[in-house]
């Protein structure tokens, strides 16, 4: 575990050398603060047009969680499914550009530090980032009502649909030297992972549960809405596990060729 924090404390030093850690958290944030400000604007031009239509049913139905927080980290979800694959590319396939990737390999360490390492750091990395944008709720929390409980579970949600991107990333770019093709195949993966129960919305197959189950956003809007079950937490574990157990047998093949 000691070897593993080296190399996250290396790597996560080394996302900040980087220009493309700076510029992905600046337009993430920036999106972020678009997102939640357009949103918030609307709610209130929402709630000022059902004021003077003095209809006090409809007022009490208006919610700054399902109008403002929900809407906003779908959208970032979106935008992480664009930006991850910039964090992420560099990992292995830098490595093996440079002509490190050997030194790391013979050197005395398990290919399962050296994941789990290059995973802490990229998750930490994102964790700081989701951190940041975490102002947006703050606000509310100092001038609103909002329901803090259901926008922790949203947050929590994001987080999670966060690192299960980076361990995916982390995949992709064990599998190849060209950091251009890691991130764009870890962008086929991540949208392929949010449009696969499409097919199910029409009904009649008997594989429509399974493809529920697998897409990324029926689980992440689940917990969006204040529901933090068991089953999604499985899931995003259980999807973390078998990528970076794809990514260590990937780094152990290459060890041994």
């Amino acid at each position: 575990m000691k070897t593993s924090l080296t190399i996250a404390g290396k790597e996560l030093s080394g996302y900040f050398l980087q220009p493309v850690a700076y510029v992905v958290m600046t337009v993430f944030l920036l999106l972020g603060g678009f997102f939640f400000f357009a949103l918030l604007r609307y709610f209130e031009v929402t709630l000022t047009a059902y004021a003077a239509m003095q209809n006090p049913e409809v007022l009490q139905k208006l919610n700054l969680n399902e109008r403002v927080i929900e809407p906003m980290l779908h959208n970032l979800a979106i935008v992480l499914v664009i930006l991850v694959p910039a964090i992420t590319m560099r990992s292995f396939a830098e490595e093996k550009r440079t002509g490190t990737y050997e030194l790391l390999l013979t050197a005395p360490i398990r290919t399962g530090e050296i994941v789990a390492g290059k995973f802490i750091a990229a998750a930490a990395f994102m964790l700081i980032m989701i951190g940041l944008a975490g102002m947006f709720p703050l606000i509310l929390v100092a001038f609103g009502n909002p329901e803090i409980g259901v926008m922790f579970s949203g947050y929590l949600g994001l987080a999670f649909l966060a690192i299960s991107f980076v361990s995916i990333g982390l995949f992709t770019s064990s599998l190849t030297q060209n950091q251009i093709i890691a991130a764009i195949s870890c962008f086929g993966l991540l949208l392929l992972l949010f449009v696969i129960s499409w097919p199910a919305q029409a009904g009649g197959s008997s594989f429509s549960g399974l493809l529920r189950y697998l897409s990324l956003p029926d689980h992440f809007a689940q917990m969006v809405t204040g529901i933090i079950d068991t089953r999604d937490i499985i899931y995003f574990l259980s999807l973390i596990f078998v990528a970076l157990f794809l990514t260590q047998r990937s780094v152990e093949s290459a060890r041994w060729r």
